[in-house]
Formats: C-alpha cells, sequence, structure tokens
C-alpha cells in the first residue's frame, strides 16, 4: 500500500477515535465530575438510639446500618433543635436557629437573606432536588414581587410527583406518606447528567405522627422486643405504641435502601457522600420539644469511600450547624452570599482514621428551642439552650415557670368563651384528643399518661412528662441516658456544671442570641406563626 495513503488512513483513524472519545467522557476522566455526589437521607423524629444498628432490639434499619457499618458512625451527633423546622434552619444555614429570625422558629416566614448551602451547590455546578419533607414547616413566598420571603423551599426543588396509589400500594401502615421516596429519587437521577454532580434530600416524613395504631402486628412484631425508656411507663399501650413508631422508621429506611441499590447499580455509589440522620428526637413524651437527650441526640452516619476511611466510631461532639461547612468545604464551594457560619467543618474528622475523639479541641455542641406548636397563652414558647459535653448534657430552662409540654386547658375552637376541662378529661376521665399539653403530639401513650395521671405507679411519669422544670437541669448521659436524675446544683457536680454554664454562655453571646444580649428578649414569641392556632387561658387562672 502507498504510505500516503497509510498516513492518511492513519489519521483518519485516529480523528474517529478522538470524536468517538469526546461523544462521552467517564465521569473518572472529567475534572469537574471528580466532585463528589451527596445523597442527604433525613427522617422526621427518630432519636439517636433508634436503629438495628445503635443497639434497637426492636427496629431493623439494615441500610442505615450499611452505612454505620462501612462509614462513620457518631456518637455524639445532635440536632439544630427538638423540633423540626429550627433544627432543619440550623442544617441548610450552618447557623444556631436562634441567629435564624423568624427563618430559624416553627412555622413562621423563610426570610430571603438566609441562604441555604443548597443554593451555593446549585450555583457550583451541583443538579440538586429533593423529595418528601424539606426545610420546615415555614411560610414561603407564593409571589416574588417585593416580598421579602424565599419562594422555594430551602432544601431544594421538590420532587414528589410519584405517588402510592391503590393498584400498587405497598406502604407498611396507613399513616405513612404516599410518596414513592424512591421512585422520585430515580426519576431525578434519570434527568441529571452523567457528568453532573447531584445533591440530592431525601426527606422522610416518617416516623412523624399520626400512625396507624397496631400496624406493627402486621409486621411481626412483638411486644417483649420492644425497648422503653425509663421516663415512660411499662405496659402494652406504650410497647404497642413504640411498635408502631419502628414500622415507620422502617420504611424509611427501605427506600434508602433503594436509592442505595440504585447508585451501586449505576457505578455512583462509590462517588456519593452518603449522610444519613434525622431531625430530633421521638414523638413521645418527654423526648421531641423536650432538651433531653431523646429530643435533640439523632442518629448520624456518613460514607464515602474514596476519601472517608470507614469501619469507625467517632465520639466528637458535632452538631447540626456544621454540616453546612463541611459539605461546602468538601465540594471546593464558596460561602458567598450566605449569612456569617456559626459551625466549623469537621471534614479532616471524616478524613481521619481515628475513632473515638478525634479532634479534643471540639468539647461542645450546642442546641436550643422556643415556639414548637400553638400550646401556650398568647402563642408563647418554652425557651431552652443546650449544651452537651463528654458525659454530660446541661439544660437551661429559661422562663421556668411555664408549662414545659403546653397549657394544661384551652379554650373550645368553636366558642373562644367556653374552657374545655382541665387536662382535657371529660366527664368519664377520658382524654379529648387536641386539648392540652399540645407540644406533646396525640398519641397513645399521652392519653395513657394523661388518662392515668393519679394512679400511684403512672403519676411520676406524668410530672416527668408535663411538669414543669428548674431553671437548670444537668445530667450524666452515660449512667442516665433517659436522663432522670437531675444533677444541676448538687456540690459534687458544681463544677461540671458551672464550666457547661460558662462555655453555654460564651457561645450565646457570641452568637448575639436575643434571649442573652438582648435587645428584645422575647422576640422570639413576637413572630407571626402560619400554622393552626389555639387560643389558652392566661396562666393566672390556672393552677
Amino acid at each position: 500500500m502507498h504510505k500516503k495513503n497509510v498516513s492518511v488512513q492513519f489519521l483518519t483513524l485516529l480523528f474517529a477515535l478522538t470524536l468517538w472519545n469526546c461523544k462521552e467522557t467517564p465521569r473518572e476522566q472529567n475534572p469537574k465530575s471528580k466532585r463528589p455526589n451527596i445523597l442527604f437521607a433525613i427522617s422526621d423524629d427518630q432519636s439517636f438510639g433508634h436503629t438495628s444498628f445503635g443497639g434497637s432490639t426492636y427496629i431493623n434499619t439494615p441500610a442505615f446500618d450499611q452505612i454505620a457499618k462501612e462509614g462513620i458512625y457518631f456518637k455524639n451527633f445532635y440536632a439544630g433543635s427538638p423540633g423540626c423546622a429550627p433544627s432543619r434552619s440550623s442544617i441548610v444555614t450552618g447557623r444556631y436557629h436562634w441567629q435564624n429570625e423568624q427563618s430559624g422558629q416553627h412555622a413562621s416566614s423563610w426570610l430571603k437573606k438566609h441562604v441555604s448551602f443548597i443554593d451555593l451547590l446549585e450555583k457550583n455546578g451541583y443538579k440538586t432536588g429533593r423529595t418528601g419533607k424539606g426545610v420546615g414547616p415555614f411560610k414561603y413566598a407564593s409571589d416574588a414581587q417585593g416580598s421579602l420571603f424565599r419562594r422555594a423551599n430551602a432544601a431544594g426543588v421538590e420532587h414528589s410527583e410519584i405517588r402510592y396509589t391503590e393498584d400498587n400500594d405497598e406502604r407498611f401502615a396507613s399513616g405513612i406518606n404516599t410518596t414513592n421516596y424512591f421512585e422520585n429519587f430515580k426519576h431525578f437521577m434519570e434527568q441529571t447528567r452523567k457528568d453532573e454532580p447531584f445533591f440530592f434530600w431525601y426527606g422522610g416524613t416518617e416516623p412523624h405522627r399520626k400512625y396507624e395504631q397496631d400496624s406493627w402486628m402486621r409486621r411481626g412484631k412483638k411486644l417483649a422486643d420492644a425497648q422503653v425508656p425509663d421516663f415512660l411507663p411499662d405496659n402494652d399501650i406504650i410497647r404497642g405504641d413504640l411498635l408502631d413508631y419502628a414500622v415507620e422508621i422502617e420504611w424509611f429506611d427501605l427506600h434508602l435502601q433503594r436509592m442505595l441499590e440504585y447508585l451501586k447499580e449505576t457505578g455512583e455509589l462509590d462517588n456519593t457522600i452518603v449522610i444519613v440522620t434525622a431531625d430530633n428526637g421521638m414523638p413521645f413524651p418527654r423526648a421531641k420539644a423536650n432538651g433531653y437527650d431523646h429530643g435533640v441526640h439523632v442518629p448520624m452516619a456518613i460514607k464515602f469511600p474514596k476519601e472517608f476511611p470507614g469501619g469507625r466510631m467517632v465520639e466528637d461532639a458535632l452538631g447540626f450547624v456544621d454540616l453546612a461547612p463541611t459539605l461546602l468545604e468538601l465540594t471546593e464551594t464558596s460561602t458567598d452570599g450566605m449569612m456569617p457560619i456559626s459551625g466549623k467543618s469537621f471534614s479532616h474528622i471524616l478524613k481521619s482514621k481515628e475513632s473515638g475523639i478525634v479532634d479534643p479541641t471540639r468539647k461542645y455542641t450546642l442546641a436550643g428551642r422556643e415556639r414548637h406548636s400553638s400550646s401556650r397563652y398568647l402563642n408563647k414558647g418554652y425557651p431552652q439552650r443546650i449544651i452537651k459535653g463528654g458525659d454530660y448534657l446541661y439544660i437551661w430552662n429559661m422562663n421556668p415557670n411555664l408549662w414545659p409540654a403546653g397549657a394544661p386547658q384551652k379554650y373550645h375552637p368553636k366558642d373562644s368563651t367556653e374552657l374545655m376541662p382541665m387536662y382535657g378529661l371529660d366527664e368519664d376521665g377520658k382524654f379529648i384528643p387536641d386539648t392540652a399539653f399540645m407540644d406533646i403530639d396525640d398519641c397513645p401513650t399521652k392519653t395513657f399518661l394523661i388518662e392515668n395521671q393519679h394512679q400511684p405507679k403512672i403519676a411520676p411519669y406524668f410530672e416527668l412528662a408535663v411538669g414543669k422544670r428548674p431553671e437548670y437541669e444537668l445530667f450524666n448521659i452515660k449512667e442516665d441516658p433517659d436522663c432522670i436524675n437531675n444533677l444541676a446544683g448538687s456540690e459534687s457536680h458544681q463544677m461540671i456544671e458551672d464550666e457547661m454554664r460558662e462555655a453555654m454562655v460564651t457561645v450565646l453571646k457570641e452568637t448575639n442570641d436575643p434571649r442573652v444580649v438582648g435587645p428584645d428578649k422575647e422576640i422570639f414569641d413576637t413572630y407571626i406563626r402560619y400554622s393552626p392556632m389555639r387560643k389558652f387561658p392566661n396562666p393566672s387562672i390556672q393552677p
């Protein structure tokens, strides 16, 4: 063959190969694609110990367990608040909820200036989306003209259109959301280019109440398996309620499992940071909407095999405010546009090979609460500030004269001059739903405590759930995980209490908490609430 023809054929072949390579560049060869994907999975109302990896005998969570076993399990990760909206606010802003004005309070408005880190990921080339519950409940604007409100949910554009119907309903219980979380995630992924990094927020509404009572029976569970915390009486009613709670956690975990399997099938799992957590604790008395460990201590597992050595248990004190700066650093995304971030990146902990205490300088993490439900006179909240460090949890109840679980009596919803019965008990001693202690979700456990409050064996549990509390509470979580024995004020723990109070107040001052530095210490109670309101009597006429 002529040399010229050989050269022409060679160049033609080389050009064709070049064109073929340009059609689709593998993710590994694209510099932009080296940035990790992120799957952020957050359940709604799940306490720290309620995974099978965490030691639960009655809850089976294989997906969480996989991430915790193969990745990093965090033993001391604390939510921003024992309530969903302020806690989720801390996640996306990297700020304590008391810094976020209305945008850190339950069922108030989200202001435009409180930019979410997810917005910055999108500006940095990430495809973002979510399914299920985002950052809420908040009031978002329906019309952007002249509005100070943000329009879209701070967790990103929703993908929740695919829902279960009568023809394909596989839900474990009727109280479970009809949103098919996995199919919505799959649809999002099918719309995402191979060379495009993604952030996806999977926000299950489970195990938030209301539950289908006794749904656990269809799941083959046994009353004997339930683990009852010390702040609740141990009987079949409480155990059954706990098992119904377990059913919903398992549903959340099932859809996470399907997402993980899909990512593995599509070759994306190894390049995806998977984060699994919950927004606050279990929806039971003395847990959710309380500063105790069952209210703010949440499960947390993170896996990213490319950069995070797995098979570790980390004990550092970490909190939701630390998530935003960590993810921004890992994705090489600037914080420009966000309000000043209070949290600190823990990427060095993720990349370490160490277990236990990895960074001794991170001694404490803080949380807090203000208004949860509409539960008191003039829509007041129950202000608390919480600090966790080492074996101890310290709580400052800033207005101990208020009822911590809400008022014991309210006005009739159809007649604002008629008072409902005290404790919501009718003439036959039966509890009337939605009538008392509204910071506790109505449920069989709550009903049992109220209806049996005068029984000698039940009275202490009723008092733990709804009774007024001292200004300061200190608990040794290692010895007393259910927060029963208050050590505050004891001579033997004075040094620990003083140290934790000083550390707490220092952070509150540094972050300009209005409850501490003013000028209006009651400003949180003035923010408009957009969820349903209830009317309560002036506390002066109540016991």
